[in-house]
């Protein structure tokens, strides 16, 4: 019997997480064990394909998917790993390549150390070998996890690149030596912005004085980010935006400190990014020889929460970003009636001066009146900080009581929802598995609804986390009222309203749309919600 041809792909994969756990399973050894036994088994090489530094619970790694559009393309029909793992740690898509993918592509596929061959037939082993990889994969990102942690307490830096104006040392691995080739840009930055530059105006002088940016250096002297400048013209070299001139300007970095664990995945399948509260950061002082000075860059944070859009007429909003419409949720937007004899100030629902009528109202208010009522309710609580503190405190823990209570109540509710259908979904994956093994399903229909299974558990994965992160606040809330009263103190009796005392105790102002009562006058309510403890009575 003439033995069958097979053009085979000798798939090779190596994760950092791989790395950390020990396995000796470089690239290297990898390509010599797949080199000798398909050399030795007869196996026609078409190509190599090689994820190295790719987690296997990622499926859309560059060359894995190569490898895919080759099969598709009738060029392969046999792959070869040195074990399961390398295909992949995610027992639900593993599963589906190696019993019904490869089948129904008629690709043989043999995984060397874990004596699998579909030419011998289907192997019993391999679907608890996968569930077993998956576990690993698990257990290896809560590893990794708690090993990040112990290095951000070092204040160890390890992105792949050092921040601008600075340069890694290369005799000490996470340690941050100045560059004096970049720091003139930072020291530049902080410079204009502690004469009352904001972000805008900064980038703009950046664009036309032609500075460069950190993508072009790191092109210059690593040459990554080429599909950025590739066959653009040279002003893509001094694009500067509000964004990243405002990220510099907030970052520690520059002040000698380390930052770390500002963001997380969902889940260690997801790379979905979600950032976190600050309370969870990993911040250590002084690990590196600043740029700058830390009174200088105290004054710039001011700056930055207290800046508020510059006007016509030179003067500055003090509520901007922080007034709300009850009913939309959008801002309202700050206007002048000059039309009058006397011009005067206002408020109005942003959403519906865009939009009109069916979508929104009004909720128009006047700028002297929310003026005055926000001022006299931060001079009520200010004088009640100084007049009896202990009262305050208590008063505030009963009213936020009554409001975490329902908080967490609802969270708790949500959460067992969540984990539920959470639970269910692992249960319909199985059974879509099951059905789609024995050709209950097609594969059309199996890599659908698989997809949407798998949007949906990142979705609730990231929920879950929310819920949790809520309920797990929601019993750290006690300190928050002596906070906001710690902060209330600090401005005793305030005289007028600033955005840096706004900024700092109210976090938003809602406002209702006006009525008109049964005497005629007209009434209109306003929330305020102040920071770290909501709306008080």
């Amino acid at each position: 019997m003439k033995q069958p041809i097979y053009n085979t792909a000798l798939y090779l994969r190596l994760s950092r997480d791989d790395e950390l756990q020990g396995e000796s399973s470089s690239i290297t050894t990898q390509r010599s064990m797949l080199r000798q036994y398909a050399a030795e088994n007869g196996l026609n090489v078409v190509a190599e394909y090689a994820d190295d530094g790719w987690s296997g619970t990622n499926f859309d790694r560059p060359d894995f998917q190569r490898m895919i559009e080759d099969i598709e393309a009738g060029k392969i029909n046999c792959v070869v790993t040195k074990d399961l793992s390398r295909l992949g740690r995610n027992y639900i898509l593993t599963g589906q390549y190696t019993e019904l993918y490869f089948p129904s592509r008629g690709v043989r596929y043999i995984a060397i150390n874990d004596g699998v061959d579909s030419a011998n037939g289907e192997s019993e082993i391999a679907p608890f070998k996968n569930i077993i990889n998956e576990w690993v994969a698990r257990d290896t990102s809560r590893k990794v996890k708690s090993a990040m942690k112990v290095r951000f307490a070092e204040g160890a830096h390890y992105g792949a690149y050092a921040p601008l104006g600075y340069r890694k040392d290369p005799d000490a691995k996470g340690k941050l030596l100045i560059d004096e080739d970049t720091r003139w840009i930072i020291e530049k930055i902080f410079d204009l912005a502690s004469h009352g530059m904001g972000a805008a105006k900064i980038a703009k002088t950046l664009i036309e004085e032609k500075v460069p940016t950190s993508a072009w250096l790191n092109f210059q002297k690593y040459g990554t980010f080429a599909h950025i400048f590739e066959g653009q013209p040279e002003s893509k070299r001094y694009l500067w935006t509000i964004g990243q001139v405002k990220n510099l300007m907030k970052d520690e970095t520059y002040i000698g400190n380390s930052v770390h664990n500002k963001q997380s995945t969902v889940s260690f399948k997801s790379r979905k990014k979600i950032r976190k509260p600050e309370e969870e950061w990993y911040r250590v002082v002084d690990t590196h020889e600043p740029l700058v000075d830390k009174d200088v860059f105290r004054q710039v944070q001011e700056q930055i929460k207290g800046r508020r859009r510059e006007r016509k007429d030179k003067t500055t909003q003090i509520f901007a970003g922080l007034v709300k419409c009850a009913d939309c949720g959008w801002s309202l937007r700050f206007g002048t009636n000059n039309q009058n004899k006397t011009p005067y100030s206002h408020f109005s629902c942003s959403y519906y001066g865009q939009f009109g009528k069916g979508y929104c109202s009004a909720h128009y208010i006047r700028y002297d009146v929310l003026y005055a009522y926000v001022l006299s309710r931060l001079q009520y609580w200010s004088q009640e900080a100084e007049q009896d503190e202990g009262n305050l405190l208590h008063r505030l823990l009963k009213t936020g009581d009554r409001e975490r209570a329902a908080a967490k109540k609802k969270a708790a509710s949500e959460l067992k929802k969540a984990e539920k259908r959470q639970r269910e979904i692992d249960t319909l994956f199985m059974k879509m598995y099951e059905d789609r093994a024995a050709e209950k399903i097609t594969e059309r229909n199996f890599s659908m609804l698989s997809t949407k299974y798998q949007n949906e558990q990142a979705e609730l994965s990231e929920k879950i986390q929310t819920l949790q992160e809520r309920l797990v606040k929601s019993e750290q809330e006690n300190s928050d009222a002596e906070k906001w009263i710690a902060l209330i103190k600090q401005y005793s009796n305030p005289a007028e309203l600033t955005a840096p005392l706004l900024n700092t105790l109210i976090e938003k102002i809602v406002v209702h749309n006006a009525v008109i009562n049964t005497y005629g006058e007209r009434e209109q309510e306003v929330e305020i919600f102040y920071r770290f403890i909501g709306k008080i009575d």
